[in-house]
């Protein structure tokens, strides 16, 4: 009997630790460390946190992963190693179009002109294959991959679409949620790790 309470213990106690190692955000669970397929080192969630448009419409729970937890803005756009940002889709429908306005105008308020003409060849290219998906669904899983000397990977729901060449593209692309104009403040300071996720 002992020896049956003793392993009951066991495996509650390994169960809870697992879960004490994840975060949970709207019913999105997402890991604590997790590893870029092909390799690299270990990322920790810096943050994570809901995108909100008109203020109360949940768009999807944005989350950002770095080889080690910075809350310095100039810091994480200096860091040269592996990062990620995840989307996880709450609403029920997000447009090609709604993502790609979005992003677009995120770029034009962050980027001087200069920057922008610099990488303009690129965001075509990811506005083609946005274009190309149409729709994304509450569930989907959207990912941007920071892979050093190879680029930006970007997965949609574990398909692979593209990538995209360049560190100054995926620094650019960063400048969407924590930039000083971002798409959404508060999913700014929650990647950045000021506003922590729920426990589960």
């Amino acid at each position: 009997m002992a020896r049956t309470f003793l392993a009951a213990l066991l495996i509650a106690g390994a169960a809870w630790l697992s879960a004490a190692h994840a975060v949970e955000i709207e019913g999105v669970k997402l890991d604590e460390k997790i590893r870029l397929s092909g390799g690299g080192p270990d990322l920790v969630l810096n943050g994570a946190g809901v995108r909100h448009k008109f203020a109360f419409f949940k768009v999807y729970v944005g989350s950002l992963y770095l080889t080690q937890k910075n809350n310095d803005r100039d810091a994480i756009f200096a860091d040269p190693g592996p990062k990620r940002v995840g989307m996880n889709i709450l609403a029920n429908e997000v447009t090609a179009t709604e993502l790609i306005a979005s992003m677009n105008n995120a770029l034009a308020v962050n980027l001087s002109p200069h920057e922008l003409a610099l990488i303009e060849k690129r965001i075509t290219e990811l506005n083609t294959m946005m274009s190309s998906i149409k729709t994304i669904g509450k569930g989907s899983v959207v990912l941007l991959d920071y892979i050093p000397d190879v680029g930006t990977r970007i997965t949609v729901n574990g398909e692979e679409r593209i990538t995209i060449p360049g560190a100054d593209f995926f620094s650019a692309m960063l400048h969407i949620w924590i930039g000083a104009k971002p798409v959404d403040g508060r999913l700014r300071d929650a990647m950045l790790g000021n506003t922590p996720g729920r426990l589960f």
